[in-house]
């Protein structure tokens, strides 16, 4: 019944900035925290950012000062990538974190192109 519905993902310049949202529905008792993660070909999945529920936010150092993100008073999380490179290239995935019982969820993954 849970589903994370993502989307944003597109093909994008190098230096250009997309906005990718993702949307919690079902049931889901409560959110902790909400992040993003990405894969990228040959590469093992990292974290890019997440915020908690008191809004602190943590960022992959790659992406410090370029990505933002954010969420309102939804369940929905939000990361607005700005001056993209080639290699933030990556399938990537909504993460949202129930707070109890603890449990993960997933997104199916949105791709992100980024050309030179």
């Amino acid at each position: 019944q849970v589903q994370l519905v993502e989307s944003g993902g597109g093909l994008v310049q190098a230096g250009g900035s997309l906005r990718l949202s993702c949307v919690a529905s079902g049931s889901i008792k409560s959110i902790n925290t909400m992040g993003w993660y990405r894969q990228a070909p040959g590469k093992q999945r990292e974290l890019v950012a997440d915020i908690g529920s008191g809004g602190t936010t943590n960022y992959a150092d790659s992406v410090k000062g370029r990505f933002t993100i954010s969420r309102d008073t939804k369940n929905t999380v939000y990361l607005q990538m700005n001056s993209l490179k080639v290699e933030d290239t990556a399938v990537y995935y909504c993460n949202i974190i129930q707070g109890w019982p603890t449990r993960n969820y997933w997104g199916q993954g949105t791709q992100v192109t980024v050309s030179s």
